[in-house]
């Protein structure tokens, strides 16, 4: 049984939390924080009145007060802090963890606020630090990066002997009944899926203007979806981890309305990052645009449909090629009745929980800075399953990709 001490309120939190207070055997107890300590106080009082679990505190933290940060865990003395805030804060958080000799764990790699960029060579750096200090950070234990990354790790332990090409595909088949929402914090998501795409090839990084690149691809349960050649961060660990890849890439899936609403918002501006004056003070338009679009948090309750993530891999088995075919379905609605929020914060939130508990239970053990797919697969994979998001396999099948 240990303490974990959670970082951010938002709807990957509430899972996080929910799931956590279901295995009272391992997380013995929680301490919820962020800026907004209200939004913590009502998480907490929702588990308790929906499990009956209360052994949740609760406390206002600013993530990027270092000495803050280090006078909270010092206070609660935790095993372990899950960052579930932005990524933004993901050095602050990693610092005070080092500071005070307490195990980290995040779901997105830090990204720095002047620029939308996916890289993870500022966590890497902390590779020695954490190691002399005995304890190891976790990065990217979310879906995607997370257990895509973990699907690519199984699929190289029991069914290939090379894999060569590696396609993340990404499909949210849901609706929410809104205009024009993100599904995750808006100004996180809109500077992630309007940066320049990128893929690995033939040992080089290949760079596409945004959406320049679709296919239309068949997602089990929901059907032919618009798909969209991005980058995303586990493309940078997987080609590092796995050196037999010849091409990885990553692809999700956009509506033609959410586009337009998307190409609007960049040509009017409303998706800049950098400040603006407006009435003598200055602005960046992307946060405020994220302070009148809808509250990822709040599209839960009407919302329908499935999510399908999974991962499509080619490569060698005994000298033979064979295609693999590893995914999840999370159903918006199921995901809601359980835990009151919808299916992207469920499928972000639960292997984030089930991360902690490889931690917290020695399955993933180690002294430093390492990304999920380095870990054993297996007890992870297996707990998933039991955890509301069962995995299913197809072999030897068209791929089209």
């Amino acid at each position: 049984m240990s303490k974990v001490l959670i970082i951010g309120a938002g709807g990957v939190s509430r899972v996080v939390c929910y799931k956590c207070a279901a295995h009272p055997e391992i997380f013995s107890e929680l301490l919820l924080a962020s800026r907004t300590q209200s939004k913590c106080d009502e998480i907490a009082k929702d588990i308790a009145t929906d499990l009956g679990y209360t052994a949740i505190k609760t406390a206002a933290i600013d993530a990027e007060d270092v000495p803050a940060l280090i006078a909270l865990i010092e206070s609660f003395k935790p095993a372990l802090v899950l960052h579930v805030a932005l990524p933004y804060q993901d050095l602050t958080i990693m610092d005070a963890c080092l500071a005070t000799g307490v195990h980290y764990l995040d779901t997105a790699n830090y990204e720095p606020k002047e620029e939308a960029k996916f890289e993870y060579s500022w966590q890497w750096a902390y590779q020695d630090r954490f190691k002399e200090k005995g304890i190891m950070a976790v990065l990217g234990c979310g879906f995607d990066p997370g257990v895509t990354s973990i699907f690519t790790a199984y699929a190289a332990k029991h069914h290939f002997d090379e894999i060569h090409y590696l396609d993340i595909v990404d499909c949210n088949g849901g609706d929410h009944g809104k205009a024009f929402a993100t599904n995750f914090n808006p100004e996180i998501n809109i500077r992630e899926i309007t940066q320049k795409g990128r893929y690995y090839e033939n040992g080089a990084w290949i760079e596409t203007e945004p959406f320049e690149i679709k296919k239309v691809l068949n997602y089990p349960n929901v059907g032919a979806r618009d798909s969209y050649l991005l980058y995303h961060e586990e493309l940078e660990s997987l080609c590092k981890n796995f050196p037999t890849l010849k091409r990885a890439r990553f692809w999700m899936t956009f509506g033609q309305e959410y586009l337009t609403h998307l190409r609007v918002i960049q040509n009017i501006g409303m998706a800049g990052i950098e400040p603006v004056m407006y009435e003598g003070r200055a602005i960046i338009p992307l946060q405020f645009l994220k302070a009148v679009l809808p509250d990822p948090g709040e599209l839960g309750e009407n919302y329908v449909g499935e999510t399908s993530i999974g991962c499509r891999i080619r490569g060698i088995k005994d000298g033979k090629e064979r295609t693999y075919y590893i995914w999840n379905n999370c159903s918006h609605a199921q995901a809601f009745k359980e835990t009151r929020a919808q299916g992207v914060s469920y499928t972000t939130g639960v292997p984030a929980m089930i991360g902690a508990m490889m931690v917290l239970r020695g399955d993933w053990q180690g002294k430093g800075v390492y990304n999920v797919e380095e870990f054993n697969p297996d007890p992870f994979l297996e707990v998933l399953a039991k955890n509301g998001l069962p995995w299913h396999e197809a072999f030897d099948v068209d791929l089209e990709l």
